[in-house]
């Protein structure tokens, strides 16, 4: 619903408003992200410093915040978004996999010793990548890009062998710690600048139903 002391603005198709809602989902994109960057962060740090055995559980977390985050992300291409969402779900199943196959206390054992693990849980981390590279396309931010290109040159560097395990998990303690950051300095910016340009929403939604026969 829109009130009168709703923000408006000038969009590319028409003016449109940022709404009580707009500013509520922008909120909880942001500290989904931050969530997202905290458990990455503290599950690394745990198996780096204290070995596998509990750090798994951290995933719940990431993977959950991860999940709401690209629901409450906005982004103008329905199909980019969807594609997100799927690879999400799907590194969320091979997670499961992967806990189910080994036991969870030995699941970041496991992919430490057997890289091709990094095939079934690799969709998750690209999911991350990609609100990366969204939130460096939308905002120029460094930590983006660092976030977006840290990730796959962990992940297939170990899962080709190029590098070893300490550094993988090295690369991917500096990839969470950018998304941490990225997400604590979103949370300085005004709700509109994450909403986007809704004319360009219900133009391209207009489109769409027009071409549906």
């Amino acid at each position: 619903m829109t009130a009168a002391s709703d923000p408006q603005f000038q969009g590319v198709y028409g003016p449109y408003t940022i709404t009580a809602v707009d500013r509520q989902e922008v909120k909880e994109y942001r500290i989904s992200l931050l969530i997202c960057g905290l458990a990455l962060t503290a599950g690394l740090a745990q198996w780096w410093l204290l070995g596998g055995d509990w750090a798994w559980i951290w995933l719940f977390p990431l993977g959950g915040a991860m999940g709401l985050a690209l629901q409450r992300i906005h982004i103008y291409l329905k199909p980019l978004h969807q594609m997100l969402q799927v690879f999400w779900l799907t590194g969320c199943l091979g997670w499961i996999t992967v806990m189910v196959v080994n036991g969870p206390e030995q699941t970041l054992n496991q992919i430490a010793e057997q890289p091709l693990w990094i095939l079934a849980i690799g969709p998750l981390f690209a999911a991350l990548a990609g609100i990366g590279f969204k939130e460096f396309f939308c905002f120029q931010r460094v930590e983006a890009i660092g976030l977006t290109l840290l990730l796959p040159l962990a992940l297939l560097g170990r899962l080709l062998q190029w590098i070893d395990e300490r550094i993988c998990l090295g690369l991917l303690l500096m990839a969470s710690t950018l998304l941490v950051i990225l997400a604590l300095r979103k949370f300085g910016n005004e709700a509109a600048a994450d909403v986007g340009d809704k004319s360009v929403f219900a133009y391209l939604d207009g489109q769409v139903s027009a071409d549906t026969p």
